[in-house]
């Protein structure tokens, strides 16, 4: 019933966000789940694996709710698009508007790992949700701001092509060292020390939204001088190239490994001891 109350309460809303937003992109989704990985516990692991079964992975689950947006049913198409993301003024979260948003889903997933009726179906639904919507509130620009759609609506060029400054952050300025998610994992797991595990160990996802919002402002490029005009008379926007790469990609690596460790944390909080009834099967 929960669950139906929660999809009626987004369906039929309108999203601040056009739905081609999508949160890190494959390569930020996958590599936060395989960070986690490294840092389950014997118990949410046993868990995940009589969820998932043995052929699927965490970072193969990753992207499923981005990948599930091709579905035309009404659900993805409409009722989950705003699950995604958050809109704040500030840094401080106060509530869901009506349709929902990536913190009300992960609060109604959690339930549903926890439910000791729920369907494996429905449980392989919420696993996937969470380890997505976890990278998801990572990513400065998903905790968005009013009203430029999370950055959709900032125009730049990267690298001399057109773009928006969502997509930089979704792909492009993960993707621009060209390594695959295994390797870039691995990178930043070899780069994250036990000092660092040990401060960014937080299940609270409103402090990751809040270090979100703190981020999110200081993405923004310069705008062009006032008439500034660029590739055909069209009003100029900011070049984005080397100078972005070497300034931003640390803040990028940084969210990555933090979102690794804080979906590795909430798992385990998750299955911090065995639930009432044996995992669904």
């Amino acid at each position: 019933m929960k669950a139906r109350l929660f999809l009626a309460a987004a369906a039929g809303a309108v999203a601040f966000f056009p739905s081609p937003a999508l949160a890190w992109g494959k390569t930020g989704h996958r590599v936060v789940a395989a960070i986690a990985d490294t840092q389950l516990s014997g118990l949410a692991r046993a868990y995940i694996r009589e969820i998932l079964g043995g052929a699927e992975s965490l970072d193969e689950a990753a992207n499923w709710p981005d990948e599930m947006r091709s579905n035309p049913e009404p659900f993805w198409q409409k009722t989950s698009t705003p699950w995604h993301y958050v809109t704040l003024n500030g840094i401080i979260y106060d509530h869901a508007p009506p349709q929902g948003d990536a913190l009300e889903a992960l609060n109604h997933y959690t339930a549903t790992l926890r439910d000791p009726n729920a369907s494996l179906s429905d449980k392989q639904t919420a696993l996937r949700f969470i380890v997505h919507l976890v990278g998801d509130l990572h990513q400065p620009l998903h905790v968005g701001k009013c009203c430029d759609k999370g950055g959709n609506d900032v125009k730049v060029k990267w690298f001399g092509k057109d773009t928006n400054l969502h997509a930089v952050w979704d792909s492009q300025i993960v993707d621009e060292e060209q390594l695959s998610f295994t390797e870039l994992a691995a990178k930043l797991g070899r780069h994250t020390s036990d000092a660092d595990v040990i401060a960014w160990w937080d299940v609270n996802p409103r402090d990751w939204i809040s270090e979100s919002g703190e981020i999110r402002d200081g993405l923004y490029p310069p705008a062009p001088p006032k008439g500034a005009k660029g590739t055909k008379g069209a009003p100029a926007v900011p070049e984005l190239s080397y100078g972005y790469v070497y300034k931003f990609t640390p803040v990028m690596e940084r969210r990555l490994q933090q979102a690794g460790v804080r979906l590795a944390a909430y798992l385990n909080e998750i299955y911090a001891k065995p639930l009432a009834t044996e995992p669904p099967r």
